[in-house]
């Protein structure tokens, strides 16, 4: 792990935030779909539910490969399904989802068919600009490395 890493990613969480409204990409046969998502950040780590009969679940679990987008930010990471949002261990979730996102968390939750998701970072990137020139900072999760690449 390099010396800037752990420096800059508590600053990253801190503009990411603890939810929003993201773009979730899933890719199976060939096929790349997206669509907005609400989303919990808790533990760097993105929350989000989904019914297990549509097709983004179908494709995260044929490839568990997923991308997210928020603002200015692109992230890499590995989905896991994590079961029902409102099982025990799933506790965090549902109060946190309750919280920020009312009307979906009361709409769709319980539904017997709603599958948790867990996307854990590998990449995350972004642009910047700084003193008015753009560049791209790089968050390495996989190999706790951050490099700022300047065009």
């Amino acid at each position: 792990m390099d010396d800037k890493f752990s420096e800059k990613t508590l600053k990253l969480w801190k503009k990411i935030k603890t939810h929003g409204i993201m773009i979730l990409s899933t890719c199976a046969d060939n096929r790349v779909t997206s669509r907005s998502m609400s989303v919990i950040v808790h533990n760097e780590k993105f929350y989000c539910q989904t019914d297990e009969t549509f097709l983004k679940y179908k494709q995260i679990t044929q490839n568990p490969s997923v991308a997210l987008c928020l603002k200015n930010f692109s992230i890499e990471g590995k989905c896991r399904i994590l079961g029902h949002p409102l099982d025990e261990n799933n506790a965090f979730f549902a109060e946190l989802y309750k919280k920020h996102f009312f009307l979906s968390y009361k709409s769709y939750t319980a539904l017997p068919m709603q599958r948790l998701l867990e996307i854990t970072p590998s990449l995350v990137y972004s642009w910047e600009y700084k003193l008015s020139k753009p560049h791209m900072e790089y968050f390495d999760f996989e190999n706790k490395h951050y490099r700022i690449e300047e065009h």
